[in-house]
């Protein structure tokens, strides 16, 4: 009996402590945020969905899509406490993806797992019962960005067909897309200059807020979107012409960003090698596994041109290789 009351009990002040780490973390990262001054127009590719997955006929228990990915569900307090794993910068995509975590946590807290009065995790995922599993184990989301020299000129051109090609409402054709991109980005390994990768894991019930809020922090950075095929619809805007960046000495910028239900693995980025082998990783990821994708670059406007100075502000987690 007295464990059953001083639950609540726990549960309120981890709340109350939690809060204000929380605000105090937000309120850096806004006014640490980088802010472009004149920010060049971009490209967009992307789509996905994030409907639960159809409940297998039969489970034998040992994880997720057989690989044990289930098995961080559990504890004592009725709640599956996710940590997840990130590595890379540890700027805002760190901290989405924790504030993702610490959001569940905290709506687990609440609701006290199965009742209270709060948000109820769902069935299957509390206290490590599987009873009433279902396959919407956490998602891994995936980030990798590249700076490239200007010069790149093909690379444009090959984002700019795929744009207008690609069938982004299906995952297949997303799958299309994400190993089309990769390929196109390995084919000019001698004009990368920069790049970043950072992986996190999140569950299922926060990863497409969480998704949806790295996409929208990378479309901040752009001026406006020229060039676009989101969910089957494709667009071209019509103030601003397409076309090759203007200056061999500046820089083309490319994010990839990836959510799947399987668990994706990168190296830190410390060199070529590295950032070739992410590339392989993220245009593996198979389409029944795929949930969403984004890719995004900079520039794509006639004449635009994105300097060392602007790169690096826009995109201040970019390492030299």
């Amino acid at each position: 009996m007295p464990q059953q009351h001083s639950t609540p009990l726990l549960r309120r002040l981890f709340s109350r402590l939690m809060l204000p780490t929380v605000l105090s973390a937000a309120l850096a990262l806004v006014l640490l945020a980088p802010q472009p001054a004149d920010a060049a127009s971009g490209g967009r590719i992307g789509g996905g969905s994030f409907r639960s997955a159809p409940m297998p006929r039969s489970y034998s228990g040992g994880g997720y899509g057989g690989g044990g990915y289930q098995r961080g569900f559990g504890g004592g307090i009725g709640f599956p406490f996710i940590v997840p794993f990130f590595f890379g910068g540890g700027g805002l995509f760190g901290f989405l993806v924790l504030m993702a975590v610490v959001g569940l946590v905290l709506n687990a807290f609440r609701g006290g797992g199965a009742g209270g009065g709060g948000q109820a995790l769902p069935a299957g995922m509390r206290g490590g019962d599987l009873d009433g599993y279902r396959p919407d184990g956490p998602v891994a989301i995936a980030q990798l960005q590249v700076g490239l020299l200007a010069s790149a000129r093909d690379l444009q051109r090959d984002l700019r067909s795929l744009a207008a090609s690609s069938d982004t409402s299906s995952s297949t054709g997303l799958q299309r897309v994400l190993q089309d991109s990769t390929l196109a980005l390995l084919r000019h390994p001698d004009l990368w200059v920069y790049a970043n990768a950072e992986v996190g894991q999140v569950p299922f019930q926060a990863a497409e807020s969480t998704f949806n809020r790295l996409s929208m922090t990378e479309r901040s950075k752009l001026s406006g979107e020229i060039t676009t095929n989101v969910g089957g619809s494709r667009g071209a805007a019509s103030s601003t012409s397409a076309g090759d960046a203007d200056a061999t000495s500046d820089y083309i910028a490319v994010t990839l960003l990836v959510a799947s239900r399987s668990r994706i693995t990168l190296k830190p980025l410390s060199g070529s090698e590295e950032l070739r082998e992410a590339l392989r990783v993220l245009g593996s990821v198979p389409s029944d596994q795929l949930l969403a994708l984004e890719v995004i670059w900079q520039p794509e406007g006639v004449g635009e041109v994105l300097s060392a100075d602007e790169l690096i502000t826009a995109y201040p987690d970019l390492k030299h290789l």
